[in-house]
């Protein structure tokens, strides 16, 4: 129990210490003092201090994915539009519900701006599986493959809308904004709404350009 209790308290200092400085900044020193264990409780537990990065990581990605996943059994047998509408809601409702797990997003941050060998697995694991499934559902909505670039570009300006409600500086330029229950419903119908809407658009956009006419060549006389 108690091995148990030290791996755990090891886990959750080490979260906190590396988003907020990064991995290369925080030593073992400090997470054992943080977590009031031994210092060779992180070689007992983990090998070194790259596992013990990788096991936070891990968790990160867990949360990720469970996000994902929730919003893919919510949307079960729903049109595409009606997914895309669950998925927002479900992102929203799991950033207020997890506030308080701000480190994964400020670790994740941290990875993007300088990787580590775990960056690797936020990749795969957690944030692949995500865009593809919005690539899946942008792509059907535009009638169009998942590799065209359109659909690359629709995914981003709404996985973008809705990291933007993440920052925490939002809420200082806003200081109305808030995600309360009735703020999560009105705006995910407000991201949903703008983002259906551009993707609505860009599919009449190509509808209505005519394609390039087929030039024949002149026989030789």
């Amino acid at each position: 129990m108690k091995d148990q209790e030290t791996h755990q308290r090891l886990l959750e200092a080490a979260a906190r210490l590396f988003a907020r400085r990064g991995f290369k900044d925080v030593t073992v020193r400090e997470i054992c003092r943080a977590a009031r264990a031994n210092v060779a409780a992180v070689n007992y537990h983990f090998d070194d201090k790259l596992g013990l990065y990788t096991a936070v990581v891990r968790m990160a990605i867990d949360e990720i994915r469970g996000t994902s996943d929730s919003a893919r059994q919510a949307g079960e047998g729903a049109s595409a539009e009606e997914k895309l509408r669950i998925y927002v809601r479900v992102f929203l409702q799991r950033i207020a519900a997890n506030s308080r797990d701000a480190w994964i997003h400020q670790l994740i941050s941290r990875e993007m701006a300088d990787p580590t060998p775990a960056f690797d697995l936020i990749i795969k694991h957690g944030i692949r599986p995500r865009l593809e499934y919005l690539g899946g559902l942008v792509a059907e909505l535009l009638g169009c493959p998942p590799d065209n670039p359109r659909v690359m570009q629709s995914v981003a300006g709404l996985q973008s809308q809705l990291l933007f409600c993440m920052n925490p500086a939002v809420a200082r330029v806003y200081p109305t904004f808030n995600l309360t229950p009735p703020a999560i419903d009105e705006l995910a119908r407000h991201i949903s709404a703008f983002s259906l809407g551009g993707i609505r658009a860009l599919r009449r956009h190509r509808a209505a350009v005519p394609s390039a006419p087929v030039r024949r060549r002149r026989r030789a006389s």
